[in-house]
């Protein structure tokens, strides 16, 4: 398992990274399309459908969906898609007396939809800033940070349980432990690129409600596959599970970062 985990990783990232500096904005963006089509299908198997033909048709829809907003305006579906990481945090909070929510699979589907749809529109418009590849990077290290502070802090200190009834392992001492490590390498870009205080300080507080999503995300497919029963969302990736199992932090950090930087003019 860790040698198929480690062969996949090795595979995956340069993969990314050249998707990420390489292509041009039109060519990332069909490449990012190609990723959440198959989360899309795998999305499916979440809602709870395990016909070919639904979780193939979700995952066209879900592309013709990034098609269809791809002209919209960003601060229309990223602000959309902060309003429902509001109303997965209560979802996720209230769980298990909001199972019954989450229970119509019709209605999961369309969960889906406004969690992977302003995933891929906040990459695109990230993609098509100045430095538009750096500001990608930034994100991935800042979620990747984040995930690695939580998983050692949280083995070595944990013991306050963030979400028992969700992710019975993940504890408040490893989302602090994912926070500071995030704040540390955040701080380090900070002083590295000579930010002024005031840029500076926006990139602390941009990390610290990055990593905070982050974790909502993580949340979020758990309460998910919980309901399903199953482990991973799909076994495409050998050694990890599905996709939506390697970017499920992502699904809500990416929107509400990319919201954050066009708000606040970067």
């Amino acid at each position: 398992m860790l040698k198929q985990r480690v062969m996949t990783a090795l595979v995956l990232a340069p993969l990314a990274l050249a998707g990420v500096f390489m292509l041009p904005p039109d060519g990332f963006a069909l490449f990012m399309g190609l990723v959440i089509v198959l989360s899309g299908w795998e999305w499916a198997n979440l809602a709870g459908f395990e016909q070919p033909v639904v979780r193939i048709g979700f995952g066209i829809l879900v592309g013709l969906a990034c098609a269809l907003t791809a002209s919209l305006s960003p601060v229309l579906v990223l602000g959309i898609a902060a309003l429902w990481w509001v109303v997965a945090f209560w979802l996720v909070k209230g769980y298990p007396d909001t199972a019954r929510i989450c229970q119509n699979q019709w209605l999961r589907l369309v969960m889906g939809l406004v969690t992977l749809v302003p995933a891929w529109f906040g990459l695109v418009q990230l993609k098509e800033l100045d430095n538009g590849g750096m500001y990608i990077l930034l994100i991935l290290v800042i979620v990747w940070a984040a995930d690695c502070g939580a998983y050692f802090a949280g083995r070595t200190f944990g013991k306050s349980k963030l979400a028992p009834n969700v992710s019975p392992k993940k504890t408040l001492e490893g989302v602090l432990g994912g926070v500071l490590l995030a704040l540390f390498i955040s701080a380090g870009i900070a002083l590295w690129n000579d930010f002024s205080f005031a840029r500076g300080l926006g990139l602390l507080l941009l990390t610290v409600l990055t990593v905070l999503v982050s974790v909502l995300g993580d949340l979020w497919e758990s309460v998910l596959k919980r309901e399903r029963g199953i482990k991973d969302s799909s076994n495409l990736l050998p050694g990890h599970g599905g996709i939506l199992d390697r970017v499920d932090s992502l699904t809500a950090a990416i929107p509400v970062f990319t919201l954050a930087l066009i708000v606040s003019g970067g």
